[in-house]
C-alpha cells in the first residue's frame, strides 16, 4: 500500500500539470470507487469544473476544483486503497483494463485506475476530518505525541498506524522509524519514556522526509506499465536505479544482518501487519 512519502512525489508531479485543466468528460466504470457521491452528482459537479489545487492530506489526494460558472470551489478525494493508481494519459490511448473512473480533460486523460477497487475518488470529503496532525507539519511536536501516547496501552507499533494519531504514517515506514530510534515495536505506547518519544518524533520526520526527497528525484512511470521497484507504487521509467529497498534499514529484511550490530532481523506480525525489527538494537 502507498504511504504517504509515495503520495507525497504523485501530488508533487501532479499537481502543475492539472492546474487550470477543464473537466470536459466524465466516465465511470467502478461505482464502488466513487461512493458514497451517487453518479449522477459525480457527474454534474464535475462536468465543466477546473482544477486550481492538488495537495497531499495523510493518505488521501485532495484535488481543490472550482465548478462551472460559480465561484465556490469544492473537493474531490482520491485515496489508492491497496492497489490504485492516478496518472495521466494522452486522450487517444486506450483505457486500462482495471480502469475506474476517467476525467477527460481534452489532450490527455486522468485516469484512475484500481485493480481490486479499494480506493476512493469521491466527492465526499469527511475522511480528512478523522486524520491527526501531519508528521512533518508544526502540529506534530514531541508534546503532542508524548500527550498522545500516555492514553493509550496499544503496542507503540500498532498505535503509529492510527490515522487519528498521526495522518499518513504506515506499515513500512512505522517499523524503519522504530529501528531508527531504538524502540522495541511490542512496548505499549504509554511506557515510552520521554527520551523515547523525543526520538520517535526525531525518527518519524527523518525516514518520511528522506523518503520523500529520493522519490522526487527517481525517474518513475506514472502509469506503471513498467518495472517495480517493490516499494513505490508507480513504474520505474527506462533508466532509473533500482536500488530503493535497499535504503530500507529494517523493513522487508528478515534473516538479514541489522546495518548497525549484525543481528539478524526478525518479523512478526502485530495487528495483521509484518513488523520488521532488529532483537539487539531494539531492545526492551
Amino acid at each position: 500500500m502507498p504511504e504517504l512519502p509515495e503520495i507525497e512525489v504523485l501530488v508533487r508531479h501532479l499537481a502543475p500539470l492539472l492546474q487550470g485543466q477543464t473537466v470536459r468528460h466524465i466516465e465511470v466504470r467502478r461505482l464502488k470507487v466513487i461512493r458514497p457521491t451517487p453518479l449522477a452528482e459525480f457527474s454534474r459537479v464535475l462536468d465543466g469544473a477546473s482544477f486550481q489545487e492538488l495537495v497531499r492530506r495523510g493518505k488521501y489526494l485532495v484535488f481543490t476544483l472550482r465548478p462551472a460558472g460559480r465561484p465556490q470551489p469544492f473537493i474531490l478525494l482520491g485515496h489508492l486503497g491497496m492497489t490504485g493508481r492516478i496518472y495521466l494519459q494522452q486522450a487517444a490511448t486506450e483505457l486500462p483494463r482495471h480502469t475506474a473512473v476517467m476525467l477527460g480533460l481534452g489532450a490527455k486523460n486522468l485516469v484512475y485506475e484500481d485493480t481490486r477497487y479499494f480506493g476512493r475518488f469521491t466527492l465526499d470529503a469527511r475522511a480528512v476530518a478523522r486524520l491527526g496532525p501531519e508528521p512533518l507539519g508544526p502540529a506534530f511536536s514531541v508534546d503532542y505525541l508524548g500527550q498522545a501516547l500516555r492514553r493509550s496501552a496499544q503496542a507503540i507499533k500498532v498505535k503509529l498506524l492510527d490515522q487519528s494519531l498521526l495522518a499518513g504514517v504506515g506499515n513500512i515506514y512505522a517499523s524503519e522509524a522504530l529501528f531508527a530510534a531504538r524502540i522495541p515495536p511490542r512496548i505499549p505506547s504509554r511506557r515510552l519514556t520521554a527520551v523515547q518519544v523525543q526520538r520517535l518524533q526525531q525518527s518519524l520526520r527523518a525516514v518520511l522526509t528522506e523518503a520523500i526527497a529520493w522519490g522526487s528525484t527517481v525517474p518513475l512511470d506514472w502509469a506503471g506499465t513498467g518495472p517495480r521497484d517493490g516499494l513505490f507504487y508507480y513504474g520505474l521509467a527506462d533508466g532509473a536505479a533500482d536500488y530503493y529497498t535497499e535504503r530500507l534499514r529494517v523493513y522487508d529484511r528478515e534473516g538479514r544482518p541489522c546495518v548497525n550490530c549484525g543481528t539478524l532481523i526478525r518479523r512478526m506480525v502485530q495487528g495483521g501487519r509484518s513488523t520488521f525489527y532488529c532483537p539487539r538494537c531494539q531492545r526492551g
